[in-house]
């Protein structure tokens, strides 16, 4: 029968519990294809019954809606899963083949026993001008410049890319850990806002779907945000070795992570209808807000050549090694270069 852009849900959860994620592996995995080793080139297409199980809500209604979905080959089960935390979760509980993240996760998953590669990469075309995030600043806090976070607490997740990015704010304001007060917790869904709004802590990065609604409800009591003044824009696709092992599943990640690019140049070229489509209809933010998070995420590019990607996930490698005491990582060795050459092909052909 046809596979061409098949599609099939798998479970719609924001909070997916383990005890959920468990009953979802538990009928979701498929039975493996050939094993295929990590140095092996990719085979051409996968089978015909291969299920790709991908946690990636913000790619799917891109190809949704830009009818890009018709040039996926293979079969996709969607799962609304998003960040680091909820992804690699899903990949232990083998939940999911890939998913989408900033690049951080893969590190984490890395050093916590999860062995995992970098499949698939993105940045912003101009990062500086257009940040992921911001630093939210509680109401009543006196920090107009990141010089300004001295002696002031920071809500800090070290697994996540908030957290890298508040060592990297400290570095470009002079700073050590020592200087400031660091509440560790996780950035899921608005925990980071909540705290602001509670002063549990003064300054939390938020990301650009926050920062609107953070401001809407406490900009009148003196919140506000400031622009991080670094770099934070790095994205991944990533997927544990296990699914890479298997040639059919591998065959169908060479063609998924072609449609992911060509999504990610979608979603720059048609900002407004992504705005609807994903922030309004799938997250539910206000057509004013949805509009305000694309134009301040700005355009994206989807590298060919990961030379000076990796080159800058290194620097970032080395500043959590240096700050956390992580095991020193050779980070090129997480990236599986057969898929830049995919990609590579594809967009360079097109």
């Amino acid at each position: 029968m046809p596979r061409r852009g098949l599609t099939r849900p798998l479970i719609r959860a924001a909070a997916l519990a383990s005890a959920g994620l468990l009953a979802l592996s538990a009928c979701g995995g498929d039975q493996a294809g050939p094993r295929l080793e990590l140095t092996a080139a990719l085979p051409d297409a996968p089978a015909d019954d291969t299920v790709l199980r991908v946690g990636d809500p913000a790619t799917q209604v891109a190809l949704e809606t830009s009818g890009l979905i018709d040039e996926l080959d293979v079969e996709v089960e969607w799962a609304n899963i998003t960040g680091g935390p909820k992804t690699l979760e899903a990949f232990r509980a083998d939940a999911i083949d890939i998913g989408s993240v900033a690049d951080i996760p893969p590190l984490f998953a890395h050093w916590t026993g999860t062995d995992v590669r970098i499949v698939a990469a993105r940045e912003t075309v101009d990062p500086m001008e257009h940040p992921t995030y911001e630093l939210g600043v509680a109401p009543g806090v006196d920090v107009e410049s990141i010089e300004d976070l001295k002696g002031k607490k920071i809500a800090y997740s070290p697994g996540q890319a908030q957290g890298a990015l508040v060592l990297n704010v400290l570095r470009a304001a002079g700073l050590s850990q020592d200087d400031v007060e660091f509440v560790e917790m996780q950035s899921v869904d608005d925990a980071f806002s909540v705290a602001l709004a509670g002063k549990q802590v003064d300054v939390a990065p938020l990301g650009q779907t926050l920062v609107k609604t953070y401001l809407a409800k406490y900009e009148r009591d003196g919140a506000t945000t400031i622009l991080p003044g670094v770099r934070d824009d790095a994205w991944t696709l990533y997927a544990p070795t296990a699914v890479l092992e298997d040639a059919d599943k591998a065959a169908a990640i060479k063609e998924f992570v072609v449609a992911w690019a060509k999504a990610q140049q979608w979603i720059s070229e048609h900002p407004d209808e992504f705005a609807q489509a994903y922030y309004v209809d799938h997250e539910g933010l206000a057509p004013e807000d949805a509009t305000h998070v694309v134009e301040a995420l700005g355009e994206y590019t989807v590298p060919t050549d990961w030379d000076e990607f990796i080159a800058r996930h290194q620097e970032t490698v080395d500043t959590l090694v240096e700050a956390q005491g992580q095991e020193p990582l050779k980070v090129e060795t997480l990236y599986d270069r057969r898929y830049e050459k995919a990609i590579a092909a594809a967009l360079e052909g097109s």
